[in-house]
């Protein structure tokens, strides 16, 4: 009897575990990603400074975090921001965009969906 149970309850708490390990992997890297972009910005807010010089700091933090670097990945744009009273200010906006895939969760949806359309990975 306790075979049985252990059959049927065991599939559904590796299922749950594997599930939790893998949302804490996509929300740690999520959480890297957005201290990346905002230390980007904080460069990007320097007088004088480069587009380059932005993209090394998003690098070396992706890299510090444990992502790997694509140069497309990193987006530094200028923009107008409005202050009140009608008046605007030069700024920047600095976008990471990181293509992640759960490691265990997408390949189990696509053998279990007959003709899946799951992205291989998608964009954070």
């Amino acid at each position: 009897m306790a075979m049985i149970e252990l059959a049927l309850t065991l599939p559904l708490v590796l299922f749950i575990s594997v599930g939790i390990f893998e949302f804490g992997r996509a929300y740690e890297t999520m959480q890297v990603l957005t201290n990346a972009a905002r230390e980007g910005a904080r460069v990007a807010v320097l007088p004088g400074s480069a587009t380059d010089a932005v993209k090394t700091r998003v690098k070396s933090y992706m890299e510090l975090g444990g992502l790997t670097w694509c140069d497309t990945c990193v987006v530094v744009a200028a923009t107008e921001i409005g202050i009140g009273g009608g008046a605007t200010a030069a700024g920047s906006k600095v976008t990471v965009n990181y293509p992640f895939s759960f490691m265990v969760l997408q390949p189990v949806a696509r053998l279990l969906v007959s003709g899946s359309t799951m992205p291989a990975a998608f964009t954070m």
